[in-house]
């Protein structure tokens, strides 16, 4: 089961959470810059938190160099 779901970014923030919008709509905080993929990385390392999985199940459709990004996350 693959679900998509739509992340707004927030590179450079004083505490990393995730926070539900509705259904699919997120906004995820992090500490990291946003330079070389070091907040896509930590915005990753959240979402798998999140969704209690592996990063390695949490991929970037879209949206690399944007604050607005589609996310899939693969489940087991």
């Amino acid at each position: 089961m693959i679900m998509k779901i739509f992340v707004k970014a927030k590179p450079m923030a004083r505490e990393e959470k995730v926070e539900r919008i509705d259904g699919k709509n997120f906004v995820v905080s992090v500490k990291e810059p946003p330079e070389k993929g070091k907040a896509n990385d930590a915005i990753r390392n959240a979402l798998a938190v999140y969704f209690k999985t592996g990063t390695a199940y949490v991929k970037i459709v879209s949206g690399h160099s944007s604050r607005n990004k589609i996310i899939e996350i693969i489940g087991k």
